[in-house]
């Protein structure tokens, strides 16, 4: 009997149940930039391509490292309390504001006029409109570790702040912060308070620093390094080697539990006095792996946070990180994403009808991928096929079809007492069965100005016998240059007549 619907379902019901939760997140936190443009040609200079940028906008900056880590948190709920250290410079100003723009609270940063703050500034070209690529990486950074004053001010700080918190994070890519004392220092108060500590750890040799830990979350090559291991041979898989870390780490080091993250084959975990248990996940399409293992930590620290159980929280961390490789650069997997992939896997159909916010960061991901957006909307009071015609049709004017609903009050508004003949729900039920539509929101205000905002899209598609400029929202629509288009009316075939044709008929 095949239980794995099950499985999908207890994690479905397992994420409904999230609320905010309080994360301590201590670690190297960074600001990565992106430097974007045109790569088709050679140098005359030397055989090395340029990189034509043309404008200062093509320089886009983004929280990096722990950072990142504390926006995917984030976007799973959490109210995020950052601790880590950031130069007396622009970058670290820009950094903080970013992060504080996020809702994460910056105050347990402590300023160190002596380094800089890290900087990764990748070089990423687009050639013959191809997907983007990274061509080269400048790093501006300091790896010493932090003089003795700016750690115990850290660590003051820190441990001010954990009475109120549900969990704590360290995140280390071995920059100078999370040093021994620090973490044993972190470490230790955590527990004496019974809060969880889960670890992403640095490529290093010796977990000593991490000793006391609740839970290591290494990837293969990190196990390897720690471990002293090398490839698995021939003559053994991939999971069969990453059971033997995990069992090397777990015999080697005082940490409760590890999870080593095996690419394709998953995870596997390991707990003292338990079996090791593969958490397999699905095959998907790499893109880049750019910040899956931050995403893999935040989803463990939010499920955890929630009680769910290590394997159970390691396949919502798998679902997660497996999106999260699907693109380009880091993004963060918000709680909604995850649960949609969820009822995919489950075999479920995902509902078109979004809530505005799950809908615009839907449109995110398409927009990464260059996907073209078309926004239409409408009463849809009676559906019939001259508006099944006309979604196809716009449908084909781009890779995305958002459908707006007005609300049962507006219709209302617009079309009388009498209307609508059918409530919101009922008509949102009968177009998320269109293939043509790819997404539903139910929006209340009077016109689509607001709607149009939100969304941005690059083409605006109405049906009618009208010209462009006297759609309602015309003057809207041409001072954010998104296109317009009105697509072929289908005489006789208006909701209001054959609505009338039924009551003169009956």
């Amino acid at each position: 009997m095949n239980t794995e619907p099950n499985k999908f379902v207890r994690l479905l019901e397992a994420l409904e149940g999230f609320r905010s939760f309080d994360v301590v997140l201590v670690g190297d936190f960074m600001l990565d930039q992106q430097v974007q443009g045109a790569a088709e040609r050679l140098s005359p200079e030397a055989p090395i391509p340029i990189l034509r940028a043309t404008s200062h906008r093509d320089v886009t900056s983004t929280p990096g490292g722990s950072g990142n880590v504390a926006n995917c948190l984030a976007a799973l709920g959490a109210q995020v309390r950052c601790f880590g250290v950031v130069g007396d410079d622009p970058e670290g100003a820009l950094l903080t504001e970013m992060l504080s723009d996020e809702g994460c609270d910056v105050s347990g940063f402590v300023i160190d006029g002596q380094r800089p703050t890290t900087v990764k500034r990748s070089l990423v070209g687009l050639a013959q409109h191809r997907h983007p690529q990274k061509m080269f990486r400048l790093d501006f950074e300091s790896s010493d570790p932090l003089s003795s004053t700016v750690s115990n001010e850290l660590i003051e700080r820190i441990e001010r702040a954990l009475d109120s918190a549900s969990i704590v994070c360290i995140e280390d890519y071995a920059k100078g912060v999370c040093t021994e004392s620090i973490c044993q220092a972190v470490i230790k108060a955590a527990r004496a308070r019974g809060i969880p500590v889960l670890v992403d750890p640095a490529p290093i040799k010796s977990y000593e620093r991490y000793s006391g830990a609740t839970l290591v979350t290494p990837n293969r090559s990190e196990a390897e390094l720690a471990t002293g291991s090398t490839a698995p041979g021939s003559d053994q898989s991939g999971v069969q080697h990453g059971k033997a870390l995990a069992k090397s780490l777990l015999e080697n080091t005082d940490i409760d539990s590890v999870a080593v993250t095996v690419d394709k084959d998953g995870a596997i975990i390991a707990s003292r006095g338990g079996e090791l248990v593969h958490v397999p996940t699905r095959a998907r399409t790499v893109y880049d792996v750019t910040g899956a293992g931050d995403m893999v930590l935040a989803a463990l620290a939010g499920c955890l946070a929630h009680d769910m159980s290590l394997e159970e929280s390691m396949q919502v961390a798998n679902i997660a990180a497996g999106l999260e490789v699907e693109t380009f650069g880091v993004r963060p997997i918000p709680l909604g994403e995850i649960r949609r992939s969820l009822l995919l896997e489950s075999g479920h159909e995902c509902p078109p009808l979004l809530e505005l916010s799950e809908l615009l960061e839907d449109l995110g991901r398409h927009r990464e991928q260059c996907h073209r957006i078309v926004l239409t909307n409408g009463c849809f009071d009676v559906i019939h096929a001259g508006h099944v015609a006309y979604l196809r049709d716009a449908r084909r004017e781009g890779d995305v079809l958002v459908v707006g609903v007005n609300s049962d009050a507006q219709v209302r508004a617009l079309k009388g007492e009498s209307r609508p003949i059918f409530n919101q729900v009922e008509r949102v039920e009968i177009l998320g069965e269109l293939k043509c539509v790819d997404y539903l929101v139910i929006f209340e205000e009077h016109t689509a100005h607001d709607l149009i905002r939100a969304v941005m899209p690059d083409i605006y598609v109405k049906g009618g016998d009208y010209e462009p400029d006297q759609i309602v929202e015309y003057d809207l629509l041409a001072e954010l240059g998104i296109d317009v288009k009105v697509l072929a009316h289908r005489p006789g075939l208006g909701s209001s007549a054959l609505i009338d044709r039924i009551r003169t008929e009956s």
